[in-house]
């Protein structure tokens, strides 16, 4: 790796702008901090999508670009990432992941970025080998061609193991300032930080939603019984809350898990039934889709299983369809009763 002073201002570089993409994880501020001290005025670019962070996430990208003195810019794009999650070009990974079709997204917003902000290239944080599905050559070669940034765009942290691009070949920053990272580990990230005076950065997380086996499975069972073109943003945030049941073809039952859940469930009642328990401590629960009163009673059934019901074999719900409600009574679901696995989905 390059010592930190090799990373110093070309005295015969011209300043030049770049929009350096953003995640707030280590890789993407080394990425930016390399680039400033080669030379470039910097502007840093968050895109948020479905699966990007919470406000409260958002507060600590914030205070990391002001700790660095990079501008910020935060571009919403939830709507229009949903397109290519149902419809990835390149396919999937693992399991509801379509990471390169992902990147390319990402970069073209970059794009679109960094003509409105009058800039000269892109810069990311990828490593050349990091992610098996994303970061090999091949598909880094990919993206930037996919992505119509070309030679604009530049991986600072791998630049040296890939071919040169126009902000090299024009002299806008030194080759000598990019380094030669590969691989997944990330010692070399870290002694990088410490010597670029980078002491707070989040720790690695475990990745994208869409690879966790229990979303990805849910993920995929909406697909197959509503078709992709039907599950909105709302629907794959529902998606992460919750148990969630699938009694027929066209019905599915959510339980919150917690009062946290219950909450959030509170929030997705808008078009579904919703159910919560009288008299006792208990779910919130939603049903989604058409229910025959015989599948509701089942719904309710599965609900009053996790609720508190000191012996009772029964529980009351109050039952609500918009501004309507009405109250019904349901059996406990034995807790040993098969159905209850074969109806779950992604746990």
């Amino acid at each position: 790796m390059k010592k930190s002073g090799q990373a110093n201002v070309r005295s015969e570089t011209k300043s030049v702008k770049a929009i350096a993409a953003f995640s707030g994880g280590l890789d993407s501020l080394l990425a930016a901090e390399v680039t400033k001290r080669a030379g470039a005025d910097v502007t840093l670019l968050h895109v948020r999508h479905l699966f990007s962070a919470d406000e409260t996430g958002l507060g600590r990208l914030r205070a990391a670009a002001e700790r660095l003195s990079f501008p910020l810019r935060v571009e919403d794009v939830s709507e229009d990432h949903l397109e290519t999650i149902r419809r990835p070009k390149h396919g999937y990974g693992q399991g509801m992941n379509p990471c390169v079709d992902c990147r390319i997204f990402m970069l073209k917003v970059a794009k679109r970025v960094m003509e409105e902000e009058d800039a000269q290239f892109v810069v990311t944080g990828e490593v050349l080998g990091q992610r098996p599905k994303s970061q090999h050559y091949q598909a880094l070669m990919q993206a930037a061609e996919e992505s119509g940034l070309g030679d604009r765009l530049v991986r600072p942290l791998s630049a040296n193991l890939l071919p040169d691009t126009l902000p090299v070949t024009e002299g806008w920053i030194g080759k000598e300032s990019l380094l030669s990272i590969q691989g997944r580990s990330r010692e070399l990230q870290m002694a990088l930080a410490k010597e670029l005076g980078i002491i707070d950065y989040p720790q690695p997380a475990g990745g994208c939603l869409l690879i966790e086996k229990a979303y990805a499975t849910r993920l995929r069972d909406a697909f197959e019984h509503h078709g992709v073109d039907a599950v909105d943003l709302e629907a794959f945030r529902l998606l992460r809350h919750g148990r969630h049941f699938r009694i027929s073809e066209g019905v599915k039952v959510i339980v919150g898990r917690n009062k946290w859940e219950n909450a959030m469930l509170d929030g997705f009642a808008r078009g579904r039934i919703h159910a919560e328990p009288i008299g006792v401590m208990g779910p919130t629960t939603l049903v989604e889709g058409g229910p025959t009163d015989e599948e509701l009673r089942l719904a309710l059934s599965i609900a009053a299983r996790y609720c508190d019901t000191e012996g009772a074999s029964a529980v009351s719900f109050n039952v609500r369809v918009e501004e309507s409600s009405r109250r019904i009574e349901a059996p406990q679901l034995d807790s040993d009763d098969p159905r209850i696995v074969a109806w779950r989905i992604g746990d």
